[in-house]
């Protein structure tokens, strides 16, 4: 069950105009925050990111499930139902002993996965599978719904950083 606080951040995102993905973004955050605070672990990145994923499906943003041919055929499945799940288009159906079976084996596993230095791997490695022209369309499409006071701090923030690699 997401955090109410979550789901108000995820709405605001949704109202200001910003993708599934951002307002999903919201969810991904609360799930790596559970796992710094040791609720339970993630074998992966990977992991902590579908978990944060799927229950934003599951909270009614409209996220759609991956194409076929990018994810496994039982990952779009999951996304599939979750998606469904949150448009009301589907009863989600109580497994008690599902969800507890689950709970456990994500308490056995580990929690640096969600290390600065892990998900900063992730983002690289992520970043890579990107070409230069999606990544540069990507932060033109953030900058459009950033608003003027943020988007002020970031271009300050861009010239730190031009600085700081001219030396």
């Amino acid at each position: 069950m997401p955090e109410k606080r979550t789901v108000e951040k995820a709405r605001k995102a949704k109202r200001a105009g910003k993708a599934p993905t951002t307002q999903a973004g919201e969810f991904v955050r609360e799930e790596i925050h559970k796992i710094r605070r040791g609720e339970h672990g993630a074998r992966s990145p990977e992991q902590a990111i579908a978990i944060g994923l799927s229950k934003a499906r599951r909270s009614g943003v409209a996220l759609s499930p991956p194409k076929k041919g990018k994810t496994k055929e039982r990952t779009r499945k999951s996304a599939k139902y979750a998606y469904a799940v949150g448009q009301h288009k589907r009863r989600p159906r109580r497994r008690p002993r599902v969800s507890r079976a689950v709970s456990q084996v994500l308490k056995r596993e580990p929690r640096t996965t969600v290390s600065r230095k892990a998900l900063s791997r992730h983002a690289a490695r992520a970043a890579l599978r990107r070409t230069a022209s999606e990544r540069s369309a990507a932060a033109r499409k953030a900058a459009r719904t950033k608003g003027p006071v943020r988007r002020s701090a970031a271009a300050r923030k861009a010239a730190r950083t031009r600085a700081r690699h001219a030396r």
